[in-house]
């Protein structure tokens, strides 16, 4: 059961270091891609990006209990039974889901001498706001290091728990 326990925390804590890697990694692309135009009738220029999160069920959280639960000595089969009747199934961690979304939000600005202006003289930019990209990444270190957190005291504890 220990051993379940510590893959669980380990997972839920790299699920949470990989969402906030890549919500870094977007807010970045985003960030040096602002000014990136493309010429008029392209489809070649940068989309905005974004990272969608998705917390987990109540229904992956009763799962992962149950298979926690599983792997203890039952004396009577009928006082623990596993919901789907599989004990000691592997489970993942209770970290988020999430996935990249591109998006089609683009603002114009009157530029009649650049290469990419159209016959208006208008040039199409990828619309990114870069007050709420560096929002975001100062938000996903702090998250980061707060997830770097969570694994060194899980190790403090098991040190702990040798050491007894």
């Amino acid at each position: 059961m220990l051993p379940d326990r510590l893959s669980s925390t380990f997972q839920t804590a790299s699920q949470g270091l990989a969402l906030q890697r890549e919500r870094i990694a977007v807010a970045s692309q985003n960030i040096a891609n602002a000014r990136t135009s493309s010429a008029p009738g392209s489809d070649n220029i940068y989309r905005p990006r974004e990272v969608l999160t998705q917390a987990p069920t109540s229904q992956q959280f009763f799962d992962i209990l149950e298979g926690a639960q599983s792997g203890l000595k039952v004396t009577n089969l009928q006082h623990m039974r596993s919901a789907d009747g599989i004990a000691g199934q592997k489970r993942g961690g209770l970290g988020p889901e999430f996935k990249i979304v591109e998006q089609d939000n683009f603002r114009y600005e009157y530029d009649p001498n650049h290469p990419d202006a159209d016959e208006n003289g208008m040039v199409r930019y990828p619309d990114i706001d870069m007050v709420k990209e560096m929002a975001v990444m100062v938000s996903a270190n702090r998250l980061f290091e707060a997830n770097l957190s969570s694994i060194e005291a899980e190790k403090e504890l098991i040190k702990k728990s040798l050491e007894i």
